[in-house]
């Protein structure tokens, strides 16, 4: 249930808001959210109703702003408040200057942006819809501009009475408490769908999951598609438009499930619509495992929806990397539960992503033409690969970066990148080259990417990217070349290639050894020197006795242990935090009063939490502690951290160092963490058949209330 959420490479900046009205009521709703993703985010708000200021002025607070989001709400309204618009003249001419203003902010700025259009009150003339269609056209080409429509926030986070007329007359806070909830929630969101790594395969159960019924016992014709599960299929169909892959891993015979699917034509989902799956009596972890090394994707890209709790936790014990999707008890609780599982919110679809089902489906044809194949050059000849490389167009932004934030294993110096930081890249002087890849079975569409200067009399690459299904097809080796001619075009002497080590990218390295490269060691790892005419010659050779089948290289484990990341639990954001009236009362609860002492920041949200909260207060004499206050800021002392580590030892039974006390911030957040992390190094073998004889033992009450308990499990990127 829980997940890490991707940090950005720059770290934290600020959340910078600009508004035509008095926003700052967001500022509670923002700090909570930020608190529970573990984002350490500062919150700032630009003077009041001075977007247009805010947008072109080079020295506004959002033009400084830097590895942050800036915010841009607009009432349009709030143009005519001191004077009354003109038939709706005046709104189209003040629309026409908003988009002016992005277009030159989105060319300057370094965060994105997300610009949101706020309800006008009910009052407000027609037009306005119209003009948030046409504000939107107006800036749906921009990279890393992104948008969120009245209707988006009414759809998630429906408020019956948004509108606060008195507070709107009084300081120009035009919305209700529960709105400004709903508001702060609906950005918090989009940041977080922008932000956050994608997922990329949804691996679905089937016998109540993506029908009622179970088809081994009620046959393929008795089982039933109630409404939730009609919602469930017409959900993951929107999610496979959306560029997920959809996956199945049963408890069944397979036969069974296959004439399942024929006997129900009826059913939003198809057999086509999955480009793989695991039907038999093996552990769904297995399965998982095999599907992952199938479609030549990390387990860490997976999402297990299944309505059978054991079965979740047997996949959080086998494969702790995917993140489990447990469905609620109740089936009519299933369509709101998935609307709000933020890790199924996508910042933005590419064609790329329109495609990916078919683009796996060609993969598989060449599989089986690579399996057929007596050597890997037969399978190469008759694949037939053509490579195009041109300058990336404004239009590839979006899959430049989301190939930058994606790929890992032929990456070279992995740079995690945004629209916004590759446009500044590009105004920067980086030259950006767009690879795209087709051969007899279709198109794999963008790629591959470089990002390279000259410096120093070289060319010196910053970035150097393929995506893994075009490895082992000699791209990289053209891609290389390509940078080679460029070189000796502009007389430079060399191409110089930065490697540096991260999870998976062996494969990057393996190629630049092969090279025969004069190879550096700088402080990030190496630097490898390629004359620019060994450069340009560079061309793939494989072996004609080579066997086939070993064209694309597998995932590999990475040598190097996962960074820590934040964990969040989104099956409690999906289950208690979806009602705007009950995240104002979460809000309201984890504010603490103005002026109170120090203590109570963050309310904690595990079994785990509460009890080092209650030891804390304990040791500390404090009333409350919450989860992110500090031992030190609240009283605590060396000999006092020693004695909280010998209560955590005699109570968890686990060995905690000294050094976790002044490594950084230290909380009762970062202890919990710290103890589940230690309980994982040293859960052995043995723990593992322990807890899979204890799971069996359980029965659903128990799974379901041991499920809820833990929400903080720490997951690897």
């Amino acid at each position: 249930m829980t997940q890490p959420s991707s940090p950005s490479p720059a770290g934290f900046g600020a959340v910078a808001v600009s508004a035509t009205f008095t926003a700052d009521p967001l500022q509670d709703t923002l700090s909570c959210w930020f608190r529970e993703l573990q984002w350490d985010f500062r919150i700032r708000f630009a003077s009041y109703n001075q977007v247009f200021q805010q947008l072109l002025d080079p020295s506004s607070l959002l033009a400084a702003n830097r590895a942050g989001f800036n915010v841009v709400l607009v009432r349009f309204e709030d143009w005519f408040r001191y004077q009354p618009a003109e038939g709706g003249f005046g709104l189209r001419e003040n629309v026409g200057r908003l988009v002016t203003a992005l277009r030159s902010a989105a060319r300057s700025f370094s965060s994105p942006i997300l610009l949101s259009v706020c309800p006008s009150s009910p009052g407000f003339p027609e037009p306005a819809a119209e003009m948030e269609r046409i504000l939107f056209a107006g800036v749906s080409d921009l990279p890393g501009v992104h948008t969120l429509s009245p209707a988006e926030i009414a759809a998630l986070y429906p408020v019956a009475n948004p509108h606060d007329p008195h507070a709107d007359q009084l300081g120009h806070i035009p919305y209700t408490p529960e709105y400004f909830a709903a508001l702060g929630t609906a950005i918090a969101r989009r940041i977080h769908a922008i932000r956050t790594a994608p997922w990329k395969v949804i691996a679905l159960d089937c016998d109540d999951t993506l029908w009622s019924g179970i088809v081994g016992e009620d046959g393929p014709e008795g089982i039933s598609l109630d409404p939730p599960r009609q919602a469930l299929q017409e959900f993951m169909r929107a999610q496979k438009d959306a560029g997920m892959l959809l996956a199945m891993t049963s408890k069944n015979n397979e036969e069974d499930v296959i004439e399942a699917f024929r006997s129900h034509p009826e059913m939003p989902l198809a057999l086509e619509d999955f480009v793989a799956w695991r039907i038999n009596w093996d552990s769904k972890g297995g399965n998982l495992a095999s599907l992952a090394e199938e479609l030549n994707l990390g387990l860490d890209s997976f999402l297990f929806v299944d309505d059978n709790h054991k079965e979740c936790l047997e996949v959080r014990s086998v494969c702790p990397e995917v993140l489990t999707v447990p469905l609620p008890p109740e089936a009519s609780e299933i369509p709101a539960f998935l609307r709000h599982f933020w890790a199924f919110d996508h910042a933005k679809v590419t064609a790329e992503d329109r495609q990916r089902t078919a683009l796996y489906r060609q993969q598989i044809e060449r599989t089986r033409l690579e399996r057929s194949s007596a050597s890997l050059a037969e399978f190469l000849r008759e694949l037939e690969v053509e490579v195009e490389m041109s300058p990336a167009a404004p239009a590839d932004y979006p899959r430049v970066a989301q190939l930058t934030q994606r790929t890992n294993q032929m990456n070279l110096a992995p740079i995690r990148r945004t629209e916004s930081d590759v446009q500044e890249a590009v105004a920067g002087g980086l030259e950006c080259l767009a690879v795209r890849v087709a051969d007899r079975f279709g198109g794999y569409g963008l790629t591959g990417v470089a990002f390279f200067e000259p410096r120093g009399g070289a060319l010196r690459v910053d970035t150097f990217l393929l995506s893994c299904r075009v490895l082992g097809r000699g791209v990289e080796h053209r891609l290389l070349a390509r940078l080679g001619e460029i070189a000796l075009a502009r007389g430079l002497a060399s191409v110089e290639l930065p490697y540096v080590p991260a999870r998976r990218n062996q494969p990057a390295l393996r190629f630049l050894q092969g090279l025969g490269a004069e190879r550096l060691e700088t402080p990030q790892g190496s630097l490898f020197r390629l004359p620019a005419e060994a450069a340009a010659a560079v061309v793939y050779q494989p072996e004609e006795t080579a066997a086939a089948g070993k064209a694309i290289p597998a995932a590999e484990p990475s040598a190097e242990p996962p960074a820590a990341r934040p964990a969040v639990d989104y099956a409690r954001i999906a289950r208690d935090l979806r009602e705007p009236a009950r995240i104002l009362a979460w809000v309201r609860a984890g504010v603490p009063a103005k002026g109170a002492a120090a203590g109570g920041d963050g309310i904690p949200r595990t079994d785990l939490e509460r009890e080092l909260s209650a030891l804390w207060a304990d040791m500390l004499k404090a009333p409350r502690v919450g989860v992110h206050d500090n031992f030190f800021d609240l009283g605590g002392h060396s000999l006092l951290a020693v004695r909280l580590l010998s209560r955590v030892r005699q109570t968890y039974g686990v060995d905690l160092a000294l050094d976790i006390v002044y490594s950084g911030d230290f909380t009762v957040a970062e202890l919990a963490k710290a103890i589940e992390l230690k309980s994982l190094e040293e859960a052995g073998a043995e723990r593992y058949e322990d807890l899979l004889r204890e799971i069996e033992s359980l029965s659903d009450e128990e799974v379901r209330a041991l499920l809820a308990s833990e929400t903080s499990e720490a997951q690897p990127s």
